[in-house]
């Protein structure tokens, strides 16, 4: 895949204290990349090294393959959207105003910049005759954040960067603004960066996903992967901290990789799973047949899937310590 940032033995320090170690990393053109962790763990820091906020004590980052210290900084991060917790609006703007920052900057005509706040508050459901002449005071703290996104979206920057900026929102504004973006993302494949400690969102939005503490990266993977095999005491207990995994994130390939399930013997009439579809999903169709026939993405039989062989996947996955909710 092509890369669009990378970090290349990066370290940084605050007043003799070192907050990142020898980082290296690769994020890829159009992926969802989120970094989590627990407070402290380097994941702010790390971002704010990708466009420029902070600088490197030793090692670079680059972006297309160029280092962020070559570059025009300033101009630099018109490619680059930035969403923080803290929503931001100019208060004394109206929502097109706040929207129409950066296009301003670049010196977009105003025909163009207010058709494009327009498209944008279409796209999240906004109705542009009702919210374009509303100031930040008339919103709800959720569409302040739509808001808030749509201004980081407004020039199509390549990168988007958002530093937990759902983690002050009720759990409801939360959900929706998670399913905001990864429509946003199917819709624009723009390349996000995605910071949060909370390890449900993590695995719900990245493509990838990077955890951190202390100021290293202890594992990057999918988030099937790391589910599936942890690499450490620590990612394993994390994911135990935030709650029960939940099936809707194991893959039913993954149990055949793992050789959880019955070869097929004879040509049966059964219903029908697929490799990329989720334990939940098996869980449905076992509540009503004794085996399930797995299928890959040319119907091919794969083999047969029993309630069995989940409570086997399940029974030895990390020793038995993973609870799944189901």
């Amino acid at each position: 895949m092509e890369k669009i940032i990378e970090f290349k033995e990066v370290s940084k320090e605050f007043n003799g204290n070192r907050v990142i170690e020898n980082l290296n990393l690769t994020i890829n053109k159009g992926e969802i990349f989120v970094m989590v962790g627990p407070s402290g763990s380097g994941k702010t820091t790390t971002m704010k090294m990708i466009n420029g906020l902070t600088v490197p004590t030793d090692g670079n980052v680059y972006f297309k393959e160029q280092r962020i210290k070559d570059y025009d900084i300033k101009k630099m991060r018109w490619q680059m959207g930035y969403v923080l917790q803290q929503i931001a609006l100019f208060p004394t703007m109206t929502v097109r105003q706040n929207i129409e920052v950066i296009p301003e900057m670049l010196g977009w005509e105003k025909e163009k910049r207010h058709a494009r706040v327009d498209q944008l508050l279409a796209q999240v459901d906004l109705d542009p005759e009702e919210y374009r002449h509303r100031l930040p005071s008339e919103l709800s703290g959720g569409e302040q954040q739509r808001i808030g996104i749509l201004r980081a979206l407004a020039a199509s920057p390549e990168v988007i960067l958002m530093d937990e900026p759902f983690s002050a929102l009720d759990p409801i504004s939360r959900t929706a603004l998670q399913e905001l973006v990864l429509k946003i993302h199917q819709d624009l494949k723009t390349t996000i960066v995605f910071v949060t400690h909370n390890m449900k969102e993590a695995l719900k939005l990245g493509d990838r996903i990077a955890v951190m503490r202390e100021g290293k990266v202890l594992q990057c993977d999918t988030p099937e992967q790391i589910l599936a095999h942890p690499e450490s005491d620590f990612i394993e207990a994390f994911f135990e901290e935030e709650g029960e995994i939940q099936a809707d994130f194991i893959s039913i390939g993954l149990l055949v990789e793992d050789g959880f399930y019955e070869e097929a013997t004879a040509a049966e009439t059964l219903p029908q799973i697929s490799l990329s579809e989720t334990l939940d999903q098996a869980y449905v169709l076992l509540a009503d047949a004794e085996k399930l026939q797995i299928v890959d993405h040319t119907q091919q039989v794969i083999g047969h899937l029993t309630s069995k062989n989940v409570f086997q996947y399940l029974s030895q996955k990390k020793g038995g310590k993973t609870h799944v909710e189901v």
